[in-house]
């Protein structure tokens, strides 16, 4: 058997990656972080349980990577759905609409992240929070800021507080009302975006959340990759 090529073991462990991502969001979302072993989620991957020490220091980072991706993933599907648009008030309106429907639709998952990012390490850099971040500020710049560094921010936190709000056990307010505050922040119409009544195919609440671990190439065209 002659020795698999560089660009095939690349390949396979971007997959492996993103079966271990997946595998952690779908569990936290089912059991809650600290029911949820690393042990469970490569279990869950059916990926060796070396491999998730390999790519991640422990749970927390593995945990908050995933929801990172899953964040700027639903992000970054909210922006570009059809009709595509350019207009910079409609995109900061499905931004505000894809982050709060991720805490209305996954509460267990988006509680136990937030309550991850106020341990002490806080936000863990990794890619997946840059490329969100990356997204967050475009729509800033595009909804016609003459300061992204000092706008974005503050996007950043008042929707993090929001996520926040609506997730507070006993207390929580409910997400059309933050959403009605924001886009008055914002001056937006009420119409845009995803208004709370109105669903797409393929919204957040997706039982399926493969779509958003995938990349490098299209749903249902992966390459074939030879052991």
């Amino acid at each position: 058997m002659s020795p698999r090529s560089a660009s095939v073991n690349e390949e396979l462990r971007r997959r492996s990656k993103e079966r271990l991502l997946q595998a952690a969001v779908e569990l936290v979302g089912e059991r809650g972080f600290e029911a949820t072993t690393l042990g469970d989620i490569a279990d869950r991957a059916g990926s060796a349980r070396g491999l998730v020490s390999y790519y991640f220091p422990g749970k927390r980072q593995l945990v908050q990577s995933a929801v990172h991706r899953l964040m700027h993933r639903t992000l970054e599907d909210a922006l570009e759905r059809e009709p595509r648009t350019e207009d910079g008030r409609e995109r900061m309106a499905r931004a505000i609409d894809a982050i709060l429907g991720l805490a209305r639709d996954r509460p267990v998952l988006m509680r136990q992240h937030m309550a991850g990012l106020l341990q002490a390490e806080g936000f863990v850099p990794c890619p997946e929070q840059l490329r969100l971040a990356e997204l967050l500020r475009d729509t800033v710049a595009r909804h016609g800021s003459r300061d992204v560094d000092r706008d974005y921010p503050m996007l950043r936190a008042l929707l993090m507080g929001a996520v926040y709000a609506a997730l507070v056990p006993g207390v929580p307010m409910p997400v059309p009302v933050l959403r009605a505050e924001l886009f008055e922040r914002y001056r937006l119409d009420r119409e845009m975006g995803l208004p709370p009544e109105a669903e797409v195919p393929g919204g957040t609440g997706d039982s399926d959340l493969s779509r958003f671990f995938a990349t490098g190439t299209a749903p249902g065209h992966e390459p074939e990759v030879q052991p």
